[in-house]
């Protein structure tokens, strides 16, 4: 592949809901780019962008990908995005590639809530978009109806330049609007043909509807068609081009992908609409140094950003966006975030799992560095003598926590340093260990995205990990006052131990989770053996009365003892503590408490009523409901135990709209029959291990 200046660079994301031929139609350019023999197919695991093996294993994508081709002279960049919702981060990395989004939409499913994702995050990110109605060639696809589906719910600055011709539910040809020309489909190629004159009012009527969205994109193309009430067709190609580098026109084409039809002009369209590499905004950065916002694009010191890191059999592979300056292999790599110096190497361009050499990559372009030591996703690396910092990459925060743990007993460490190199290529991704429990946690965006995980760390280690609902972090507490002795004597022979405690226990007033109050008088035990049984009062405290969880909120208070002159010491003291702790909390009225949250759930209005059900079937209290730009925000507090796969049935709610946040609050008493059986469970789990 040749060298291209910026402004013959299109770097473009294709974006939108699963299943609607994204894949495929990434497969067709590449064929009519001639740099594959025939297409592969998604359902067979053989296209260019599926390769890792559970993508051909379930048959969608999980990762982006990318595939770089030439057309009309220019380099496009082309990013495979997945649809599924569980790999929303591989998303944030295409999007951060991406100059420019095709958003696919289906012909017969129209535009579905993927594609609403994909609309509203390339407008946050102030990417131009173009959109293609996809699988034209299905049985009972309805161009006219997705259209107005399209434009009732994203306005009508979203507008098609062109109109398909079918006959007998067949996809012929389309009509380009700009040109008033039409093209049919002879088997082979496209072939110039006359617009049907059953489309001629309609074309014409779409044809006002785009001269009107390409006025509205510049104020003198506006006023040149408010006195003249049209524009000539150059003044229409500049208007919709700027239109679409604002991001206020989104242009509409169709094509069917699986037989290829139409894809070339989509292509053509492309590679004219969509912006250049030159033409889009820098990104946001700031001096390594100073601290001050810059300008880092184009022409000087090298400055670039990783997006992405992969792992395969041939090592590690971070993918960049070169966004000043050109990397070769003689180009010093400073990494700004570590604040390290990389080892230069030669960069490539990866095409699927394909590598492809080249000699440099200028401002613009999107290509791979291999083996980097100390570079991590969204490190920016740079010359030394200028090192800047890009704002890192937006990736979704983990929404579902599960127990992960080795499928064989002796892997554990195997499998907990295999999940470790998985944080390397998924941001989305986070292991932590909960220090209450024991448990170690995996975290991410749904159950289908930690199943994967599993299955990728079996693929590349062989070793296998399970996942299960974690443990909750019980407490118990007491709701009532009681006084008890705890008595330590033992006599073997020699210095015995004796230690003997009066303890009063009862709830704390202030929320603390202990305190501790020493009311002895007269010097009954001497001040020496006090913090002894403090300490063991806390060390007791670490193990309920009622089912083993921790106690907290708890005031004791010793007012009495006994000791010996010779036999006392501080471990009798401390566990006359724990007897009298023991047989206190247990006349205490002795409660089990559960941790609660509060959850603000973000979802569309029309889903607040199902959303405010089902928590109620949670045991949740909705504490009221904001109205945002985006719909409504449901503030509820409910209790964790029933909120573990809330991530996985929220989306089954609202269609995948719905988002959420979650905080710790308090703890609160469990219901009296979940915690029956709470209890029931904790002591069969204790009379198993003796």
């Amino acid at each position: 592949m040749k060298n291209y200046c910026a402004a013959n660079i299109r770097n473009i994301g294709v974006f939108g809901h699963g299943s609607e031929g994204k894949t495929t139609l990434t497969e067709a350019m590449l064929l009519n780019a001639g740099l594959i023999d025939r297409m592969g197919r998604v359902d067979n695991g053989t296209t260019t962008t599926d390769f890792d093996p559970e993508e051909v294993k379930r048959n969608i994508s999980i990762n982006m990908a990318l595939a770089p081709f030439e057309w009309n002279d220019v380099k496009v960049n082309l990013i495979d995005a997945p649809g599924f919702f569980d790999f929303y981060g591989e998303v944030a990395s295409a999007m951060a590639l991406c100059d420019a989004a095709l958003i696919v939409v289906g012909a017969v499913s129209g535009p579905v809530v993927g594609a609403e994702k994909a609309m509203s995050i390339s407008k946050k990110c102030g990417k131009a978009r173009m959109m293609v109605i996809n699988q034209m060639d299905r049985e009972n696809a309805n161009f006219d109806k997705v259209m107005a589906e399209i434009n009732e719910k994203f306005g009508p600055s979203v507008v098609p330049i062109q109109l398909p011709i079918m006959e007998g539910g067949a996809f012929k040809g389309y009509i380009d609007l700009l040109n008033m020309k039409a093209k049919l489909f002879d088997g082979v190629k496209e072939k110039d043909a006359d617009v049907p004159a059953a489309l001629q009012d309609k074309a014409q009527k779409l044809l006002e509807q785009l001269t009107e969205a390409a006025a509205e994109s510049d104020e003198e193309l506006m006023e040149k068609f408010f006195d003249a009430g049209e524009l000539t067709h150059d003044e229409m190609l500049a208007g919709l081009s700027k239109g679409v580098l604002d991001g206020v026109v989104t242009p509409v084409c169709c094509c069917a992908a699986l037989p290829n039809i139409g894809v070339t002009t989509l292509m053509n369209n492309l590679v004219h609409y969509m912006p250049s590499a030159e033409n889009t905004k820098a990104p946001a950065a700031t001096d390594a140094k100073s601290g001050d916002a810059v300008t880092v694009k184009g022409d000087g010191k090298f400055a670039a950003q990783v997006i992405k890191t992969v792992n395969d059999q041939f090592g590690k592979y971070s993918i960049v966006k070169v966004f000043r300056g050109t990397l070769s292999v003689e180009t010093p790599l400073y990494n700004s975030n570590a604040e390290k110096n990389e080892k230069s190497t030669a960069p490539v361009m990866l095409r699927g799992k394909k590598t492809i050499n080249t000699d440099k990559l200028i401002a613009g372009d999107i290509g791979a560095l291999p083996k980097l030591q100390y570079t991590n996703t969204g490190d920016t690396l740079c010359d030394p003598s200028a090192p800047v910092v890009f704002a890192p990459v937006d990736f979704p925060k983990p929404s579902i926590s599960l127990a992960v743990s080795a499928k064989k007993q002796g892997e554990e460490d195997k499998v907990f340093a295999g999940l470790n190199k998985l944080l390397e290529e998924d941001p989305t991704m986070r292991i932590e260990k909960n220090v209450e429990t024991g448990d170690v946690l995996i975290c991410g965006l749904g159950e289908v995205h930690l199943d994967v995980l599993c299955s990728k760390l079996k693929n590349k280690t062989g070793v296998e990990a399970q996942i299960s609902d974690p443990r909750i972090p019980y407490r118990e507490t007491i709701r009532g006052t009681a006084e008890a002795e705890g008595k330590h004597k033992k006599q073997t022979g020699g210095s015995g131990q004796f230690g003997v405690v009066n303890m009063r226990f009862e709830p704390t007033t202030d929320g603390t989770d202990f305190e501790f109050v020493n009311a002895i008088v007269g010097g009954v035990v001497p001040k020496e053996y006090i913090p002894a049984v403090e300490k063991g009062t806390r060390e007791a405290m670490q193990h309920g009365v009622l089912a083993g969880y921790p106690m907290i909120g708890v005031k004791a208070t010793l007012f009495f003892g006994k000791y010996h002159p010779v036999d006392s010491k501080e471990v009798a003291f401390k566990s006359a503590a724990r007897l009298a702790y023991k047989a206190a909390c247990a006349q205490a009225q002795p409660a089990l408490i559960e941790p609660i949250y509060c959850y603000k759930i973000l979802v569309p209005s029309d889903y607040t009523g199902a959303v405010m059900g089902d928590l109620s079937s949670r045991r949740g209290r909705v504490l009221g409901m904001n109205p945002t730009e985006d719909g409504t925000e449901v503030v509820a507090e409910a209790p964790l135990s029933e909120m573990f796969k809330y991530a996985t049935d929220l989306r089954s709610m609202t269609q995948a709209r719905g988002s959420f946040t979650s905080e710790f609050v308090r703890y609160e008493d469990v219901p009296a029959f979940e915690a029956k059986k709470i209890i029931e469970s904790a002591q069969r789990d204790e009379d198993e291990d003796e």
